[in-house]
């Protein structure tokens, strides 16, 4: 996948006539590219649709028009698309009760690199976590975190065969594994070159 640019973009004024179809056609795509991983945590896939439609609320809710304003959206945003051998995530501690998350963000510290993938007749692959900035203290781990996992060409082959998909997490206070659903692995698989 490409990284966005300002061609790729809407003006304000287009997207806000637009905004409401454009949310209908990315919440659908996500649907596809969302795992929960146990009943806390949930790993959203992004690709450039999921990206392009965090830049442009972004830019609608910052009210961002100016070209540089535009380019430092694009910048920080561009990372989190996958380039073709890899998949981009982000990974959510989710706890609604905000005394229980605090609780077990000290808990579940180091958590973000214990998530992994797995195509079956391969090794686990450890995602690579918080490549923009550390997101725990040593004292507690955030809630959320930016996820790379890089595959091989061997595993790209073998999931494009039809091998089974799994991602997990083995965390001393978490562990979970589950098999991606086929909507899910055809959606992930669709990142790959």
């Amino acid at each position: 996948m490409t990284a966005l640019t300002r061609a790729n973009l809407m003006s304000l004024e287009k997207y806000a006539e637009v905004r409401h179809e454009f949310r209908k056609k990315v919440m659908a795509h996500k649907k596809n590219r969302k795992l929960p991983l146990g009943e806390h945590a949930t790993l959203y896939f992004e690709d450039s649709l999921t990206i392009q439609y965090q830049v442009q609320e972004m830019l609608r809710i910052e009210k961002i028009f100016e070209a540089t304003g535009i380019q430092e959206e694009l910048d920080a945003y561009n990372p989190l698309i996958p380039d073709g051998n890899n998949w981009k995530a982000t990974f959510m501690l989710e706890y609604p009760e905000v005394g229980e998350r605090r609780r077990m963000t000290r808990e579940l510290l180091g958590i973000e690199d214990t998530i992994w993938c797995l195509v079956e007749g391969s090794d686990k692959v450890f995602a690579i976590a918080n490549e923009d900035l550390e997101r725990s203290d040593g004292e507690k781990t955030s809630a959320v975190h930016f996820l790379r996992f890089e595959l091989s060409a061997n595993m790209v082959s073998k999931l494009k065969q039809g091998a089974a998909l799994f991602f997990g997490i083995d965390h001393e206070k978490y562990e979970k594994a589950v098999e991606a659903d086929q909507a899910v692995k055809n959606s992930l698989i669709q990142d790959l070159q």
